[in-house]
């Protein structure tokens, strides 16, 4: 089992800046990437952005390039998000997800992102 803990949501105005972070716990020596994905209001879950937990592979959303930065602190079981350049259409609840060797997947209760303009 995983546990994930996110934090560092809220209101950001337009422009601004926010950074997600996620902690895991518990059979975390097994990680094989985490990543944040969203999921906004009448819409289905998307990716935002993904790593592996040694850090060397990273992937984001084509919405989310050049603005978003994901990175990990593998020795803390930290993986964070930072969250630059904000929209209004990245209002959305964040979640944070880990995938362990051998496919089991695991989820956060989410964070609220809420961009206004």
């Amino acid at each position: 089992q995983v546990q994930l803990e996110e934090s560092g949501g809220g209101l950001v105005q337009a422009g601004g800046s926010l950074r997600l972070s996620c902690t895991a716990s518990g059979r975390t020596f097994t990680t094989y990437k985490m990543g944040w994905f969203r999921q906004a209001p009448g819409k289905e879950r998307e990716l935002v952005a993904r790593i592996t937990w040694t850090g060397d592979h990273k992937n984001y959303a084509d919405s989310v390039k050049g603005r978003f930065t994901i990175s990990i602190n593998s020795a803390q079981d930290t993986v964070y998000l930072q969250l630059n350049s904000l929209m209004p259409e990245d209002t959305a609840v964040y979640y944070c997800n880990s995938v362990l060797y051998g496919g089991d997947e695991y989820w956060g209760q989410g964070t609220q992102v809420t961009v206004s303009s």
